[in-house]
C-alpha cells in the first residue's frame, strides 16, 4: 500500500517530469528565459532604409476640392465676369425679323438684278402663240453666215449683261456700287451690246432702239421688285398671333412657278427640275405652303412646318439642289416676324436643312441662339434635330467667311450643353471631334491676320463648351484621343493676354488632371508647366484664373515625381508661387481688417473666400513638392516661404478657415523633416511650437493631428523636449493615447518616445499612466 501513489501524485510527478523535460529542452536548444511581454518576442535590427521608410510616410501629399464655379443664371455669350467690355464684344441681344433674310442669296449687295435670262429679246426667234409683243420684228437674215454671226452677237449681248463673264475686280467694283450707278452701268453696258449687233446684223436702227427701250424697262421694273423690302408679316385675327395681319390668299400653282423662276438662286438656276419633282412639289409641298401663308394659329404653323420638313426629307429636297428653293425660304421668312419660339425652332430647323449661306447663315444661327437662350426652350430642342444642323454648321462652314455666324452657332450650342440629357446627346453625335477639328483651324491662323481677334470671341464660346463636355466620362476618353491637350496648350500660347479663353481653358484641365489618366497625359506635355508659370505671371490678380491653374499643379504634383522634378525646374517657377502667396495673403489680411474694422459679425462660411482659396492651392503645391527629397531639402532651407507658412499660423485660426490652417502646418510637418544645413524650420522651431500650442487646444481633431505630427519631428531637437515638459505638453501627448483615431495615437507615441531619448525625462511616462495605457 505504501507504493501505491494517489492519482493526484501521479499527476504532479507526471506535471513535474513534463516541466523538467520541457526544461531540459530549452537548454538542449540553448533558448534563454523569455523576455517580459513588453519587449519583442523576436528582436530585430531594423535597417536604416526602413527607418528612413516609416520616417518618410509622414510625409503626405495635400487634396483639395475644384475652386467652385459660380453658375451663370442668364444664358449669354459673355458672363458677368468676362474681361470684355460692352464696347468690345458681339451683342447677346439684337432684333431678328423677316427683313434680316434675304430672298435672293446671289443677288449682288446693291439689290440690282443684271441678269437678263427671264427678258429674252424675242429678236431672233419666231413668235409662238402665247407670245405677244407691240414691237414689230424683222425678219432674220437668210444668209447663213449672217446668222451665225447674230447668234453670236447675242450671246455676246447674254454674257456682258450677267454676272458670270464679269472679272472679280468688276464684280467687286459693282457690289460696292448704289443702286442708281448699277441701273447706268447695267445700260451702259446694253448699248454698247445693241451697238455691237447692229454692227453685225441688217436690222434697222429704229428696231433696235425700239428693242432696247423695252428691254431697259423690264430690267427697270424687275429692279424696283428686286429692291423693295417685303411688306410685313399679315395675320388674320387670331387671339395667339398679335403682330401684323398677314394676307390669307395662297398664290396659285403657275405664280409659285413663276416667283421661282424669277426670284431664284443662282444655284437654282442651274438645277434641271423633272417632272416628277415638279409634281411632287405641287401635290406635297405646296398645299403646304399655302397653309403656312394662310394659317394663324401657332399650333397650326408648327405642324405644317413638321408636314413640311418630313416632305421634303422624303423628296429629297433638303439642300441647295432644288429648283424651287427660294420660293419656299422666302415664305419661311415671313414666318419669322411672328416671334414664336416653338415656331421659330421649326423654322431654324427647316432653313438650316436648306443649306444657306451668307447673310441668311448669319440670320438663322442668331435665330438659333435666340432660342436657345431661353432655358426653357431645351425640351423642345431636344426633341427636335437642330441640334445636328447646328453641329453640322460648325463642321462644314468656312471659318473665315462665316466667324460671326459660327459664332451665334457656337452659342446655341453652349446655351444648350448646360442641359445634362443634351450635353450626353452632343457627345454621341461627335461634339468632341467637331471642336476639336475648329480648334485646330483657329490655331492656325496667327495673330497678323485680320480675324484673329474676332475669332477669339467663338473660342470663348467654344472653350466654355468643351468644359461642359469635361465632366463626361465618353469625352475625357475622346479628349485623350485627339490629342486635345497639346491643341488647348497651343490657344493658351496664342492667346494668352484674352483673359476669358485662358479662363475656360484652365477650367477644362482642372477638370481633366481630377483624374489620373488625364492627369497623366497632362503631365507628359513638357511645355504645359512653363505656359502655367506664364500666365500666373501675367494675370496675377485674375483670381478666377489664378486658383485653378494652382489647382492643377497641385494635381500634377501630387503623384507624379517627374512633375514634381520638371516644375521646380522651370526657371522662376518658386519665385512666382512665393509671389502669389504674398499678394493673396495680403489680400486675406486686409479682408480680415475690413471686416473688424466693420464690425461684421463672424459668421461659418461654407466656402472659403477667395483670396484664401488661392492660398489653400497654393501652399498644396509646396507641400506636393516638398516630398521629392532634394526639392524639399531646398523648400525647408528657404526661409521666404517659411516664413509666410508661419504668418498663415499667426494670423489664422481653424476656426476662421479650417483646411488653410491645417495644410500650411501638414506643410511644416513635411519641410520639418528635413535635418538640412540652413534649416529654417530649425531656426524657428520654438516659434512654430508656440503656434502648435493653439492649434493642440482646439476641438478640431485634424488640426490637433497635423499639429502633433510636427512636434514629433521637432522634438528630435532638445530644445523642443524642454519646451514640451515645461509646457506640460507631455501630459496631451499621454491623454491622447486614448484617442480612438489610430494616426492620432501613434503620432504622440512617437513624441513621448522622442522624449525618453533623455534619461531625465523618462519619468514623466509614469505620470497620467502612461507606461499603462
Amino acid at each position: 500500500m505504501a507504493e501505491q501513489q494517489c492519482p493526484l501524485q501521479l499527476l504532479r510527478t507526471a506535471s513535474g517530469q513534463l516541466h523538467c523535460r520541457r526544461m531540459q529542452s530549452l537548454k538542449n536548444k540553448n533558448v534563454d528565459t523569455p523576455d517580459p511581454f513588453y519587449r519583442p518576442s523576436v528582436p530585430r535590427q531594423k535597417t536604416s532604409a526602413e527607418i528612413i521608410n516609416e520616417a518618410r510616410n509622414a510625409l503626405r501629399t495635400l487634396r483639395t476640392q475644384r475652386p467652385l464655379t459660380p453658375r451663370e443664371y442668364q444664358r449669354k455669350l459673355f458672363g458677368s465676369a468676362s474681361s470684355r467690355t460692352p464696347d468690345d464684344r458681339p451683342p447677346s441681344a439684337f432684333s431678328l425679323h423677316a427683313s434680316s433674310f434675304e430672298s435672293s442669296e446671289s443677288r449682288p449687295i446693291s439689290g440690282a438684278r443684271l441678269s437678263p435670262l427671264d427678258h429674252k429679246p424675242k429678236l431672233f426667234s419666231s413668235p409662238t402663240k402665247d407670245q405677244h409683243s407691240s414691237i414689230p420684228f424683222p425678219k432674220p437674215p437668210v444668209d447663213p453666215l449672217e446668222v451665225r454671226k447674230v447668234s453670236s452677237a447675242r450671246a455676246r449681248l447674254f454674257r456682258t449683261t450677267s454676272w458670270g463673264s464679269l472679272p472679280d475686280e468688276n464684280k467687286e467694283r459693282l457690289n460696292s456700287e448704289d443702286p442708281a450707278m448699277m441701273d447706268n452701268l447695267s445700260k451702259r453696258s446694253n448699248e454698247n451690246c445693241l451697238a455691237e449687233l447692229s454692227t453685225h446684223s441688217h436690222i434697222k436702227d429704229d428696231d433696235i432702239l425700239l428693242m432696247y427701250k423695252e428691254y431697259n424697262m423690264s430690267e427697270k421694273q424687275d429692279f424696283l421688285k428686286g429692291s423693295a423690302a417685303e411688306p410685313p408679316l399679315q395675320l388674320s385675327g387670331s387671339d395667339q398671333i398679335k403682330k401684323h395681319g398677314r394676307a390669307s390668299s395662297c398664290p396659285s400653282n403657275t405664280d409659285w412657278g413663276k416667283s421661282g423662276n424669277q426670284e431664284g438662286l443662282k444655284d437654282d438656276s442651274k438645277v434641271n427640275e423633272s417632272e416628277e419633282e415638279e409634281n411632287y412639289w405641287n401635290v406635297k409641298i405646296l398645299p403646304i405652303l399655302c397653309e403656312l401663308e394662310s394659317e394663324d394659329n401657332i399650333e397650326k404653323l408648327c405642324l405644317a412646318c413638321t408636314s413640311l420638313y418630313q416632305a421634303l426629307e422624303e423628296g429629297h429636297m433638303l439642300g441647295k439642289r432644288f429648283k424651287r428653293r427660294t420660293v419656299l425660304l422666302k415664305t419661311l421668312y415671313k414666318l419669322v416676324d411672328i416671334g414664336s419660339d416653338p415656331l421659330c425652332l421649326k423654322l431654324a430647323k427647316i432653313i438650316l436643312a436648306m443649306k444657306v449661306s451668307g447673310k441668311n447663315m448669319l440670320s438663322v444661327c442668331k435665330l438659333a441662339f435666340k432660342i436657345c437662350r431661353n432655358e426653357k426652350n431645351d425640351f423642345l430642342i431636344q426633341n427636335d434635330k437642330l441640334l445636328d444642323y447646328l453641329l453640322e454648321v460648325l463642321r462644314i462652314e468656312d471659318l473665315q467667311a462665316n466667324n460671326e455666324a459660327l459664332l451665334y452657332c457656337m452659342g446655341a450650342i453652349k446655351f444648350i450643353s448646360g442641359n445634362a440629357a443634351l450635353l450626353n446627346e452632343m457627345a454621341n453625335k461627335g461634339a468632341v471631334e467637331i471642336l476639336l477639328q475648329l480648334v485646330k483651324q483657329i490655331n492656325n491662323i496667327r495673330e497678323n491676320d485680320t480675324h484673329f481677334s474676332s475669332l477669339g470671341h467663338l473660342l470663348v464660346q467654344l472653350t466654355a463648351t468643351l468644359r461642359n463636355l469635361a465632366d463626361l466620362r465618353q469625352s475625357r476618353c475622346q479628349l485623350l484621343c485627339s490629342d486635345a491637350i497639346s491643341e488647348l496648350c497651343e490657344v493658351l500660347e496664342q492667346r494668352i493676354s484674352d483673359k476669358d479663353v485662358c479662363t475656360n481653358i484652365a477650367r477644362i484641365f482642372s477638370k481633366l488632371s481630377s483624374y489620373n489618366d488625364c492627369c497623366a497625359a497632362l503631365a507628359d506635355c513638357s511645355r504645359c508647366y512653363i505656359l502655367f508659370l506664364a500666365l500666373l505671371n501675367k494675370h496675377q490678380k485674375k483670381q478666377d484664373l489664378v486658383v485653378r491653374i494652382v489647382f492643377i499643379l497641385g494635381n500634377l504634383t501630387a503623384k507624379n515625381n517627374q512633375a514634381r522634378e520638371q516644375f521646380f525646374k522651370e526657371k522662376g517657377s518658386v519665385s512666382i508661387l512665393t509671389s502669389l502667396f504674398q499678394i493673396y495673403s495680403e489680400f486675406d489680411l486686409n479682408e480680415k481688417k475690413r471686416k473688424h474694422e466693420a464690425g461684421e459679425e463672424k459668421k461659418t462660411q461654407k466656402h472659403p473666400l477667395e483670396a484664401e482659396d488661392v492660398l489653400i492651392k497654393l501652399i498644396r503645391v509646396l507641400a506636393n513638392l516638398s516630398v521629392h527629397p532634394s526639392i524639399g531639402a531646398a523648400l525647408a532651407a528657404n526661409h521666404y516661404i517659411v516664413s509666410l507658412l508661419i504668418m498663415v499660423l499667426e494670423y489664422k485660426s481653424i476656426d476662421d478657415c479650417e483646411e488653410l490652417v491645417i495644410n500650411a502646418t501638414a506643410t511644416l510637418n513635411s519641410l520639418s523633416y528635413y535635418q538640412v544645413r540652413n534649416s529654417a524650420v530649425q531656426d524657428k522651431k520654438l516659434h512654430i511650437a508656440e503656434l502648435l500650442l493653439k492649434l493642440l487646444m482646439s476641438s478640431n481633431m485634424d488640426g490637433i493631428l497635423e499639429a502633433v505630427r510636427v512636434f514629433g519631428n521637432l522634438s528630435q531637437y532638445h530644445e523642443i523636449c524642454d519646451f514640451i515638459v515645461k509646457r506640460k505638453i507631455y501630459k496631451f501627448m499621454i491623454a491622447l493615447l486614448d484617442a480612438k483615431h489610430q494616426d492620432v495615437c501613434f503620432s504622440a507615441c512617437g513624441v513621448l518616445l522622442n522624449l525618453t531619448v533623455d534619461k531625465n525625462k523618462r519619468a514623466i511616462l509614469k505620470e497620467e499612466g502612461g507606461i499603462r495605457k
